[in-house]
């Protein structure tokens, strides 16, 4: 395994870089809108064995991915027209929908039929994901069960098993993930940005 390299979110070549990480089956820390994010291909059943494995997080525990377009959600999951209201109104933001999964394997959802998905509105993470074409595992760069980190320092000072850390500066003073919403169910799976009454709001329209 090759040593973690940290770069600046401005520095040249940054997309470049994460590419040839993610494309190598490597794991890199990233910056999104709401937290640091842990990621990697999330088509690659190693590369994900090896997310689990450095945040010391339960097989059990699904992980999330973030996808760059609503086409490549519908790619990767069942848009239902509920679902895809959502997506439109909300994303790119701070809200997760729990999809019917497509072409992902099952270790990235410890084997559940359904794949948390959102587009973070964060142009660095947008084009990383739109220039992989590929879903990238998004789930928050700390080991399981502590504090999600704000800045690049956190993360780091938690994973020493990344190849890549993306440093773009402190995100935000509080640490509020985004909102998990369950469209099939109408269930709200984690309380994060974004509540019910906005939801619900958007699907009275």
């Amino acid at each position: 395994m090759k040593s973690m390299q940290i770069i600046g979110a401005d520095e040249e070549g940054v997309v470049r870089k994460a590419l040839l990480v993610l494309r190598a089956g490597g794991v890199v820390v990233y910056p999104t809108d709401t937290l640091y994010a842990l990621g990697c291909d999330a088509t690659n059943t190693e590369a994900i064995r090896r997310v689990f494995e450095i945040k010391r997080r339960p097989f059990e525990k699904p992980l999330p991915i973030a996808v760059a377009s609503i086409e490549m959600m519908r790619r990767y999951c069942e848009l239902e027209e509920k679902a895809e209201k959502l997506a439109r109104a909300f994303l790119p933001g701070a809200l997760t929908l729990l999809l019917r999964k497509k072409n992902l394997p099952d270790i990235l959802t410890s084997g559940s039929p359904k794949v948390a998905v959102r587009i973070p509105a964060n142009e660095l993470a947008l084009r990383i994901t739109a220039a992989l074409g590929k879903p990238v595992v998004a789930t928050s760069a700390n080991i399981s069960g502590r504090p999600p980190p704000v800045s690049a320092q956190e993360a780091t000072a938690q994973l020493r098993e990344v190849e890549l850390v993306i440093d773009a500066g402190r995100l935000a003073e509080e640490r509020i993930p985004s909102t998990i919403y369950d469209p099939e169910e109408d269930r709200i799976i984690r309380q994060g940005r974004i509540d019910r009454a906005r939801i619900e709001a958007v699907l009275r329209e």
